[in-house]
């Protein structure tokens, strides 16, 4: 799988919800893109992930 330009292994299936947890990210604060696509928040619990996609995760940063 590729993840922001880089390759990871994905060891066991895994949900996108699982998978952001698992790398650290908070999945209230980031957008992501699947093959392309947008996927909504409220779906990433139901998103299986395979070794052959390829994700943007885009965290979002408050200031000023």
């Amino acid at each position: 799988m590729i993840v922001n330009g880089q390759e990871k292994k994905l060891a066991d299936p895994i949900s996108l919800a699982g998978f952001l947890e698992q790398e650290g990210y908070d999945g209230q604060q980031v957008a992501v893109e699947k093959n392309g696509e947008i996927i909504p928040r409220a779906d990433h619990p139901n998103i299986q992930l395979l070794d052959t996609d390829t994700l943007e995760i885009v965290g979002f940063v408050g200031g000023g």
